[in-house]
């Protein structure tokens, strides 16, 4: 039998205990209650989940990546910023899908938010994603391999269940490992997860996107605080590995992020920007003297005169630029208005206003309703972490 063929009955043999042990995610899990203490003041009065990238709610990337899936049902766990976030995602009507809002009050860590969703899972196997994770890989082969890697293994009974393998983390791959959970691997399953190893035991961090089986839930119940009180998802799946439970990998193709600091953010803005695949689209009023070059991406009633659009650059609906230079991987929100300004590498939210500022913008994550404006001559760049509603005279 040539290897074509082989492989070929390989798949359907796959295919078919894929089916036969359930091989399809009905649920998924997104956490999105973190406070965002590491993007304040801008998460004061923001969901750290709903800032933009690529003029789009981070949460928003999220549920479209995992509706792409086939997924109908999206709990999401919300805390103090529930109204904000129920306010920009709805029912999940504009999606098609059910979308269930799990309050958790205070939050206690990853593996108490999830075991206050143990009513929503119920019995399913489920998706998890933390909600200021963003990534390029499509999850379909996730899945799948969850799925294809209990083919063989029903007899093992780990954990009281006839499915031998009970999560599966999905990891990527960094040089410095130290600020991140990691996770040890050997003969293709994770035998150790450590938060933040100060020796070098692994360079494979843990990204927070896990396929778990009910079992977490034992597992969470056989599990204690840490030391600063909180009972970490990390120390649950280890609590499953100790019980018996097996747990897989996948290495994340392509990139990934983690969008809790300013760098990571502008960075994300960045690849996602630059997944743009189509060539420019944009309808705008006026277009006097100016030039649009590379890759933008621009709503209905956007405004342009005597201007300069480097792509890529992504402008939401009814934003006005005069007189000014935007320069790539930049993104402007809605109702923005930008007067003689040069601006790069940046995320501006809605209807905020810079006038005239004399030193380039860059590196910049700016909040919604400011006000920045120049009066005097100074350094040739600045880069500005502004929260909403703010003023500032340069």
């Amino acid at each position: 039998m040539n290897n074509v063929l082989c492989r070929h009955v390989y798949n359907l043999v796959a295919r078919y205990a894929h089916d036969l042990l359930g091989g399809e995610i009905l649920k998924a899990l997104i956490l999105s209650g973190g406070s965002g203490t590491r993007l304040r003041p801008l998460t004061y009065t923001n969901a750290k989940q709903l800032l933009p990238l690529a003029k789009k709610p981070i949460l928003i990337h999220i549920i479209e990546k995992i509706v792409g899936i086939g997924i109908k049902e999206i709990g999401i766990i919300v805390g103090d910023t529930c109204d904000e976030v129920e306010r920009v995602v709805g029912n999940g009507e504009q999606w098609n899908i059910q979308v269930t809002y799990i309050h958790q009050t205070p939050p206690l860590g990853l593996a108490h938010a999830v075991n206050m969703a143990k009513d929503f899972i119920g019995e399913d196997d489920f998706l998890m994603v933390l909600g200021d994770n963003v990534f390029s890989m499509e999850l379909n082969k996730f899945i799948d391999n969850f799925y294809e890697s209990r083919i063989g293994n029903t007899s093992d009974m780990p954990m009281n269940d006839s499915k031998a393998v009970n999560s599966s983390l999905l990891l990527y791959k960094v040089e410095n490992p130290s600020q991140y959970g990691v996770a040890v691997v050997e003969n293709n399953y994770i035998v150790k997860l450590v938060e933040k190893p100060k020796d070098f035991i692994s360079d494979l961090i843990i990204t927070g996107i896990y396929i778990f089986d009910k079992s977490i839930f034992t597992a969470i119940e056989n599990t204690k605080p840490s030391q600063r009180g909180e009972l970490e998802i990390t120390d649950a799946i280890q609590k499953q590995i100790e019980m018996g439970g097996k747990v897989t990998y996948e290495i994340i193709e392509g990139w990934w992020k983690d969008t809790g600091n300013l760098e990571d953010m502008l960075e994300a803005n960045r690849l996602m920007l630059g997944e743009i695949k189509r060539g420019c689209e944009y309808q705008y009023a006026d277009q006097a003297n100016s030039k649009l070059e590379g890759t933008i991406l621009m709503d209905k009633h956007v405004v342009i005169k005597n201007s300069t659009i480097t792509g890529p650059v992504a402008i939401a609906d009814g934003s006005t630029i005069l007189d000014s230079r935007i320069g790539p991987n930049t993104s402007i929100g809605k109702e923005v208005t930008v007067v003689g300004c040069e601006i790069d590498n940046s995320i501006i939210l809605n209807n905020t206003q810079l006038n005239n500022v004399n030193k380039r913008i860059s590196g910049s994550l700016i909040g919604k309703d400011v006000k920045i404006k120049s009066t005097e001559e100074g350094m040739p760049c600045i880069s500005l972490l502004v929260g909403d509603n703010c003023e500032i005279n340069l």
